[in-house]
C-alpha cells in the first residue's frame, strides 16, 4: 500500500509543472494571486535588539560591527550596563512576559492587513522558535522560552490571515559565515550546515506563506544556494502552490529575479512597473525594531500612511507596513493606534484597495491629489486630501450618459457634469465626513 502511495505522489509531481534551479525558470512561476488581492501586510521587527531599544534593530553591528564603531552606541552601552557586558546577555533579559499572540492577532485583523510577516531571524542570528541549528541562541532555549513563531502564527491563522516569516540569509559574527567571507565566499561552510538546514525546518514547520528574505548583499545567489532552495520551495515544499517569495536572494538580484519586488528598503517607483512589487516602511521612521527614545513627530501620522498606502496600491504594489514591539511582548499604543486607524479607513474604502488593479491612469492633481484604481467597469478616484470646496475636477475619467458617482460609505449618487463632451467631469461633493486619515474615495461606474 504505501509503495502504491509512493507511486501515485512520484507520478503526480511528474506530470505537475517543474521548476529547474536557475532564475529564468523560477521568475516565470506565476505569482499565488492571494496576494496581489491581499495588498496590506504587517511587518514585525522583532528580536534580541528589542531589549537594548536603541538606535535600530543594527545595534550590535553598530555598536561593535563597523569601523569605527557608532560612538552613541558605544556611550549608551557604557552608561548603562557594567563593562564587558555583551550582546548575547541581552538574550536572557527578552523576557516577551506580556506577548498576548491572541491579542496581536486582533490588532492586526483590526488593521485590515490580509497577511502577517514576522521577523523570525534577523541578521544577529538569533531564531524565534527552537531551531535545531541555533543552539542556545533561540527563543525556547533562552529569553522568553516559548515558540514566538508557532505561538504568533496559529492565532493569526485563526483570523483567516496569511502567515509569513523574515529570514535573514547572512549573520553579522556567525564564525562560519565569517570564515566564508574571508574565503571570497569560495566555500560554504555556513550555507550547508546552518542557512539551508535552518530554511527547510522554517518551511516544513511553520508552511509560511511568504518567505521575506534579507541579508543577501554581500554574497551571490550562486553562494546562498538560492536557486536550489527556491526550485525546492516551489516543486516539493508544504506550501509549493501558495507561497511567495520577494527578491533578496543574492548580490544583484534585487529588482531582477524572485516572486515580488522590494528592490530597496521603502522603495516606490515613480511609474507603473511591469513586475508586482512591494513597499515595505515603518511607523518609526528611523528604525524597523522598537526604540525606546522613540518620539511622536519621527513617526508617520495616520494621513501619511494613507496617502503613502494609496500611492503603493494605486503604481499596483502592496503595502507592508512594519511596527516593533518592545522586548516584554507588547505593541506600543502608539503604534496600535497607526494600525487600527487604517483598519478604519480601510472598513468604509476598502473596496478600492482589495483585489483592485491599476487602471490606465494613476493619479492626477486638478483640484487635490488623486490617485485610480479599478475594479472590473469600476473606477475608484482617491482623494488624499480635502477639496477646498464641494467641487472635484477629474480629467482622467471618460464619461457618458450612463456614468455614475457615488462617495463610498454613502449610497446617495451625487451630481457631476462633463468638463468636455465624453471627457472629464466636475462632481458636486457632499459635505465630506470627518476622516482622521484625511482621504475619502469617489466610486466611478460607467466610465472609461
Amino acid at each position: 500500500m504505501l509503495a502504491a502511495v509512493v507511486l501515485a505522489v512520484t507520478l503526480a509531481s511528474q506530470t505537475a509543472a517543474r521548476y529547474t534551479a536557475n532564475w529564468t525558470s523560477l521568475d516565470a512561476r506565476p505569482l499565488p494571486s492571494w496576494y496581489d488581492e491581499a495588498k496590506v501586510g504587517i511587518f514585525v521587527h522583532w528580536g534580541v535588539f528589542s531589549v537594548p531599544g536603541f538606535g535600530s534593530e543594527w545595534f550590535w553591528w553598530h555598536w561593535q560591527g563597523q569601523q569605527p564603531p557608532d560612538q552613541k552606541c558605544v556611550s549608551y552601552m557604557s552608561k548603562n550596563y557594567p563593562p564587558g557586558f555583551s550582546y548575547p546577555e541581552f538574550a536572557p533579559r527578552f523576557h516577551a512576559q506580556f506577548f498576548n499572540p491572541e491579542d496581536w492577532a486582533d490588532i492586526f485583523k483590526a488593521s485590515g492587513a490580509k497577511y502577517v510577516v514576522l521577523t523570525a531571524k534577523h541578521h544577529e542570528g538569533f531564531t524565534n522558535w527552537a531551531s535545531p541549528n541555533s543552539w542556545n541562541w533561540n527563543s525556547v532555549d533562552t529569553g522568553p522560552h516559548r515558540d514566538l513563531v508557532g505561538d504568533l502564527g496559529e492565532a493569526v491563522r485563526n483570523r483567516s490571515l496569511h502567515y509569513g516569516l523574515y529570514n535573514s540569509l547572512y549573520e553579522w559574527f556567525h564564525p562560519l559565515y565569517l570564515a566564508d567571507k574571508k574565503n571570497g565566499f569560495k566555500t560554504q561552510q555556513f550555507v550547508l550546515s546552518k542557512l539551508l538546514p535552518e530554511l527547510y525546518n522554517m518551511v516544513v514547520r511553520y508552511k509560511p506563506e511568504v518567505i521575506w528574505s534579507d541579508g543577501d548583499w554581500e554574497a551571490p545567489d550562486t553562494y546562498w544556494n538560492s536557486t536550489e532552495f527556491l526550485a525546492w520551495l516551489y516543486n516539493d515544499s508544504p506550501v509549493k502552490d501558495t507561497v511567495v517569495t520577494n527578491d533578496r536572494w543574492g548580490a544583484g538580484c534585487a529588482c531582477k529575479h524572485g516572486g515580488y519586488y522590494n528592490c530597496e528598503d521603502k522603495y516606490t517607483p515613480g511609474q507603473l512597473p511591469k513586475h508586482k512589487w512591494e513597499k515595505c516602511t515603518s511607523v518609526d521612521t528611523f528604525s524597523w525594531g522598537y526604540r525606546r527614545n522613540m518620539k511622536l513627530s519621527e513617526l508617520m501620522d495616520l494621513p501619511a500612511i494613507i496617502e503613502d498606502l494609496v500611492r503603493t496600491v494605486a503604481l499596483g504594489g502592496n503595502y507592508l507596513l512594519n511596527v516593533g514591539p518592545t522586548s516584554d511582548g507588547m505593541i506600543p499604543p502608539v503604534f496600535e493606534e497607526r494600525l487600527r486607524g487604517v483598519g478604519a479607513w480601510l472598513r468604509i474604502n476598502g473596496e478600492a484597495i482589495y483585489t483592485s488593479k491599476p487602471w490606465r491612469v494613476q493619479m492626477e492633481n486638478t483640484t487635490v491629489p488623486v490617485w485610480y484604481t479599478s475594479k472590473g467597469a469600476t473606477v475608484y478616484a482617491i482623494m488624499t486630501a480635502k477639496p477646498p470646496k464641494l467641487t472635484l475636477q477629474l480629467l482622467g475619467p471618460k464619461t457618458s450618459a450612463a456614468t455614475k458617482v457615488t462617495l463610498l460609505g454613502n449610497p446617495n449618487p451625487l451630481s457631476w457634469a462633463p468638463v468636455q463632451p465624453g471627457a472629464g467631469l466636475t462632481v458636486l461633493l457632499p459635505e465630506l465626513p470627518y476622516s482622521p486619515s484625511q482621504a475619502w474615495t469617489l466610486k466611478l461606474d460607467g466610465v472609461q
